[in-house]
Protein backbone atom coordinates (compact mmCIF):
# COMPACT_ATOMS: atom_id res chain seq x y z
CA UNK A 1 0.00 0.00 0.00
CA UNK A 2 1.52 3.47 -0.98
CA UNK A 3 0.54 7.06 0.65
CA UNK A 4 -0.24 9.73 -1.32
CA UNK A 5 2.15 12.83 -1.71
CA UNK A 6 1.56 16.05 0.55
CA UNK A 7 -0.57 18.52 -1.52
CA UNK A 8 1.67 21.06 -3.05
CA UNK A 9 0.62 24.45 -4.75
CA UNK A 10 -0.07 23.74 -8.76
CA UNK A 11 2.39 24.93 -11.18
CA UNK A 12 2.33 28.65 -12.56
CA UNK A 13 0.54 29.54 -9.10
CA UNK A 14 3.01 32.17 -7.98
CA UNK A 15 3.56 29.90 -4.89
CA UNK A 16 5.43 27.05 -4.54
CA UNK A 17 4.75 25.02 -1.54
CA UNK A 18 8.50 24.29 0.00
CA UNK A 19 8.48 20.29 1.19
CA UNK A 20 11.21 18.88 3.76
CA UNK A 21 12.03 15.11 3.49
CA UNK A 22 13.85 14.51 6.60
CA UNK A 23 17.07 11.75 5.77
CA UNK A 24 17.00 9.29 8.21
CA UNK A 25 20.80 8.92 7.10
CA UNK A 26 21.83 11.48 10.07
CA UNK A 27 19.75 9.61 12.60
CA UNK A 28 20.80 7.45 15.70
CA UNK A 29 19.26 3.93 14.66
CA UNK A 30 19.65 2.97 18.35
CA UNK A 31 16.59 4.86 18.83
CA UNK A 32 14.75 5.90 15.10
CA UNK A 33 11.71 4.91 15.93
CA UNK A 34 11.63 7.87 18.05
CA UNK A 35 14.08 9.98 15.95
CA UNK A 36 11.39 9.66 12.65
CA UNK A 37 8.10 10.21 14.89
CA UNK A 38 10.18 13.68 16.43
CA UNK A 39 10.80 14.03 12.82
CA UNK A 40 6.89 14.09 11.80
CA UNK A 41 6.01 16.04 15.19
CA UNK A 42 8.63 18.91 14.26
CA UNK A 43 6.63 19.51 10.40
CA UNK A 44 9.08 16.96 8.18
CA UNK A 45 6.36 16.51 4.96
CA UNK A 46 8.44 13.19 4.35
CA UNK A 47 10.88 10.65 4.96
CA UNK A 48 13.72 9.92 3.07
CA UNK A 49 15.80 6.81 3.03
CA UNK A 50 19.35 6.33 1.31
CA UNK A 51 19.82 2.97 0.37
CA UNK A 52 23.44 2.29 -0.50
CA UNK A 53 24.72 -1.11 -1.89
CA UNK A 54 28.78 -0.72 -1.26
CA UNK A 55 28.90 -0.42 -5.43
CA UNK A 56 27.67 2.54 -7.01
CA UNK A 57 28.62 4.65 -3.95
CA UNK A 58 31.16 3.29 -1.52
CA UNK A 59 29.28 2.69 1.71
CA UNK A 60 26.61 0.10 2.62
CA UNK A 61 23.74 1.35 4.29
CA UNK A 62 19.38 -0.02 4.63
CA UNK A 63 17.04 -1.87 3.06
CA UNK A 64 13.55 -2.95 2.83
CA UNK A 65 13.75 -3.90 6.59
CA UNK A 66 14.34 -0.14 7.61
CA UNK A 67 11.81 1.00 4.86
CA UNK A 68 9.51 -1.32 7.31
CA UNK A 69 10.28 -0.05 10.84
CA UNK A 70 10.02 3.61 9.36
CA UNK A 71 6.35 2.54 7.75
CA UNK A 72 5.44 0.90 11.09
CA UNK A 73 6.16 4.70 13.36
CA UNK A 74 5.05 7.15 10.73
CA UNK A 75 2.34 7.88 7.79
CA UNK A 76 4.33 10.11 6.21
CA UNK A 77 5.37 9.20 2.76
CA UNK A 78 8.68 7.50 2.52
CA UNK A 79 10.79 8.72 -0.16
CA UNK A 80 13.55 6.13 -0.98
CA UNK A 81 16.44 6.83 -2.79
CA UNK A 82 18.26 4.00 -4.32
CA UNK A 83 21.72 4.56 -4.61
CA UNK A 84 22.59 1.17 -6.23
CA UNK A 85 23.34 -0.53 -9.29
CA UNK A 86 20.50 -2.43 -10.72
CA UNK A 87 18.05 -0.78 -9.22
CA UNK A 88 15.01 -3.13 -10.80
CA UNK A 89 16.02 -5.57 -8.41
CA UNK A 90 14.93 -3.92 -5.06
CA UNK A 91 11.99 -1.96 -6.70
CA UNK A 92 8.93 -5.01 -5.84
CA UNK A 93 10.76 -5.27 -1.95
CA UNK A 94 11.15 -1.27 -1.33
CA UNK A 95 7.36 -0.51 -2.35
CA UNK A 96 6.11 -3.50 -0.59
CA UNK A 97 7.93 -2.36 2.80
CA UNK A 98 5.89 1.08 2.42
CA UNK A 99 7.79 3.34 0.32
CA UNK A 100 5.53 6.23 -1.10
CA UNK A 101 8.52 7.22 -4.04
CA UNK A 102 11.18 5.34 -5.74
CA UNK A 103 14.59 7.33 -7.26
CA UNK A 104 17.13 6.10 -9.45
CA UNK A 105 20.15 7.28 -10.79
CA UNK A 106 20.55 8.01 -14.71
CA UNK A 107 24.33 6.96 -13.95
CA UNK A 108 23.31 2.73 -13.80
CA UNK A 109 20.08 2.71 -15.58
CA UNK A 110 20.30 2.16 -19.02
CA UNK A 111 17.25 1.73 -19.39
CA UNK A 112 15.65 4.30 -17.58
CA UNK A 113 12.09 4.49 -19.26
CA UNK A 114 11.74 0.78 -18.43
CA UNK A 115 12.76 1.09 -14.80
CA UNK A 116 10.44 4.30 -14.34
CA UNK A 117 7.22 2.72 -15.96
CA UNK A 118 8.44 -0.83 -13.51
CA UNK A 119 7.88 1.48 -10.31
CA UNK A 120 4.73 3.22 -11.69
CA UNK A 121 3.31 -0.52 -12.18
CA UNK A 122 3.67 -1.02 -8.83
CA UNK A 123 2.47 1.89 -7.61
CA UNK A 124 4.73 4.53 -6.28
CA UNK A 125 6.30 7.94 -7.85
CA UNK A 126 9.26 7.62 -10.08
CA UNK A 127 12.22 9.50 -9.92
CA UNK A 128 15.34 10.06 -10.93
CA UNK A 129 18.47 11.80 -9.52
CA UNK A 130 21.45 12.76 -11.45
CA UNK A 131 24.84 13.68 -9.78
CA UNK A 132 26.66 16.95 -9.50
CA UNK A 133 28.82 15.62 -13.08
CA UNK A 134 25.85 14.77 -14.73
CA UNK A 135 24.67 17.17 -16.83
CA UNK A 136 20.24 17.81 -17.15
CA UNK A 137 19.97 16.72 -20.70
CA UNK A 138 20.28 13.21 -19.80
CA UNK A 139 16.75 13.46 -18.19
CA UNK A 140 15.23 15.22 -21.55
CA UNK A 141 13.69 11.60 -22.79
CA UNK A 142 12.35 10.93 -19.89
CA UNK A 143 10.79 14.31 -18.18
CA UNK A 144 7.14 12.96 -19.69
CA UNK A 145 7.30 10.38 -17.49
CA UNK A 146 8.67 11.58 -14.12
CA UNK A 147 6.82 12.58 -11.06
CA UNK A 148 9.98 14.26 -9.37
CA UNK A 149 13.42 15.22 -10.10
CA UNK A 150 16.58 14.73 -7.58
CA UNK A 151 19.70 16.92 -8.22
CA UNK A 152 22.74 16.01 -6.39
CA UNK A 153 24.66 18.94 -4.21
CA UNK A 154 26.73 16.58 -3.37
CA UNK A 155 28.63 13.65 -4.30
CA UNK A 156 26.40 10.71 -2.97
CA UNK A 157 27.36 8.65 -0.41
CA UNK A 158 28.21 10.22 2.93
CA UNK A 159 25.95 12.32 4.68
CA UNK A 160 27.21 16.16 6.25
CA UNK A 161 29.07 17.01 2.91
CA UNK A 162 29.18 20.21 1.57
CA UNK A 163 27.02 22.02 -0.48
CA UNK A 164 28.31 22.29 -4.44
CA UNK A 165 26.69 25.40 -5.80
CA UNK A 166 27.80 24.60 -8.99
CA UNK A 167 24.72 22.00 -9.22
CA UNK A 168 22.42 25.25 -8.70
CA UNK A 169 21.93 25.98 -12.73
CA UNK A 170 20.73 22.84 -13.18
CA UNK A 171 18.24 23.52 -10.91
CA UNK A 172 17.24 26.35 -12.23
CA UNK A 173 17.32 24.95 -15.88
CA UNK A 174 15.13 22.14 -14.84
CA UNK A 175 12.74 24.36 -12.94
CA UNK A 176 12.26 26.16 -16.43
CA UNK A 177 11.44 22.73 -18.28
CA UNK A 178 8.70 22.10 -15.74
CA UNK A 179 7.30 25.50 -16.23
CA UNK A 180 7.46 25.38 -19.85
CA UNK A 181 5.41 21.41 -19.89
CA UNK A 182 2.98 23.35 -17.10
CA UNK A 183 3.67 19.85 -15.32
CA UNK A 184 3.45 19.28 -11.60
CA UNK A 185 6.61 17.08 -10.99
CA UNK A 186 8.56 17.72 -7.84
CA UNK A 187 12.16 19.19 -7.75
CA UNK A 188 14.22 18.00 -5.04
CA UNK A 189 18.19 19.30 -3.73
CA UNK A 190 19.79 16.64 -1.41
CA UNK A 191 23.19 17.10 -0.22
CA UNK A 192 24.55 19.96 2.20
CA UNK A 193 21.02 21.34 2.80
CA UNK A 194 21.03 23.49 5.68
CA UNK A 195 20.13 26.76 7.03
CA UNK A 196 22.34 28.64 4.78
CA UNK A 197 22.24 26.42 1.61
CA UNK A 198 18.25 25.66 1.68
CA UNK A 199 17.60 29.13 0.59
CA UNK A 200 20.04 29.10 -2.45
CA UNK A 201 18.68 25.54 -3.31
CA UNK A 202 15.00 27.55 -3.30
CA UNK A 203 15.67 30.34 -5.08
CA UNK A 204 17.45 28.06 -7.77
CA UNK A 205 13.47 26.28 -8.40
CA UNK A 206 13.66 23.47 -5.65
CA UNK A 207 10.53 22.64 -4.35
CA UNK A 208 11.20 19.24 -1.80
CA UNK A 209 14.53 19.74 0.45
CA UNK A 210 16.50 16.65 1.50
CA UNK A 211 17.97 17.17 4.82
CA UNK A 212 20.16 14.36 7.10
CA UNK A 213 22.55 16.04 9.44
CA UNK A 214 20.95 19.32 9.57
CA UNK A 215 17.62 17.52 10.99
CA UNK A 216 19.01 15.07 13.06
CA UNK A 217 21.99 16.32 14.61
CA UNK A 218 21.01 20.47 14.13
CA UNK A 219 21.46 22.52 17.23
CA UNK A 220 18.58 22.15 19.91
CA UNK A 221 16.93 18.89 18.61
CA UNK A 222 15.11 17.51 15.36
CA UNK A 223 12.20 19.56 15.90
CA UNK A 224 13.90 22.98 16.55
CA UNK A 225 16.17 22.06 13.14
CA UNK A 226 13.22 21.36 11.41
CA UNK A 227 11.51 24.98 12.17
CA UNK A 228 15.03 26.74 11.20
CA UNK A 229 15.09 24.75 8.18
CA UNK A 230 11.58 25.68 7.56
CA UNK A 231 11.86 29.41 8.24
CA UNK A 232 15.08 29.50 6.22
CA UNK A 233 13.35 27.96 3.00
CA UNK A 234 10.27 30.09 3.38
CA UNK A 235 12.19 33.48 3.35
CA UNK A 236 12.80 33.01 -0.65
CA UNK A 237 10.36 34.87 -2.63
CA UNK A 238 9.80 32.65 -6.04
Amino acid sequence: MTHAPTPRAASGSGARAVRIAASILAADFSKLGDEVTAAERGGADWIHVDVMDGRFVPDITIGPVIIEAVRAVTGLPIDVHLMVVEPERHLRACVRSGATSLTVHAEVSPHLDHVLQQIKDLGARAAVAINPSTPADVLAPVLGSLDMVLVMTVNPGYAGQAFIASALPKVRQIRGWIAERGTSIDLQVDGGINDATAPQAVAAGADVLVAASAVFKGHGGIEASIARLRRAASEVTV
